[in-house]
């Protein structure tokens, strides 16, 4: 899969980095002052998109992370069986078996031939939210 590089103190609040080869977006981000002898460290509070888990590094800031690119694509919900939905993507018509997130609020409003929005993130697959 391709990705941008970018420093550590460029990860700005809603920027999707890679943390333990996972994608995880930011949601904090705080630069202390260099030291006497020393480099500016970056505290960085990350989700991960795909499992929801929070995950939390400090790193100098001329380290680099990787930035993945993300495929936003929407598709069409045929059928729904427990925690996985068949949805058929609206450009190439394949057909695909997502997992439905967690989330209480997505879960109870996707309904069959509902339209949603999907990511492709290093081969993973998740929906994402209603269209």
């Amino acid at each position: 899969m391709a990705f941008k590089i970018i420093d550590a103190t460029m990860a700005k609040i809603g920027t999707t980095i890679m943390i333990e080869n996972e994608p995880c977006t930011v949601r904090s981000f705080d630069v202390s002052k260099t030291g006497k002898h020393g480099h500016a460290k970056v505290r960085i509070e990350a989700v991960g998109v795909f499992d929801g888990k929070k995950r939390v590094i400090v790193r100098p800031g001329h380290e680099r992370f990787e930035v993945p690119m993300i495929d936003k694509r929407k598709a069409q919900v045929l059928s729904i069986n427990g925690n996985h939905a068949s949805v058929m993507d609206l450009e190439s018509f394949e057909t695909l078996d997502l997992i439905i997130p967690d989330e209480d609020e997505l879960k109870s409003e996707i309904k069959e031939e509902s339209y949603v929005e999907y990511w492709e993130v290093e081969g993973k697959k998740a929906i994402k939210r209603l269209v």
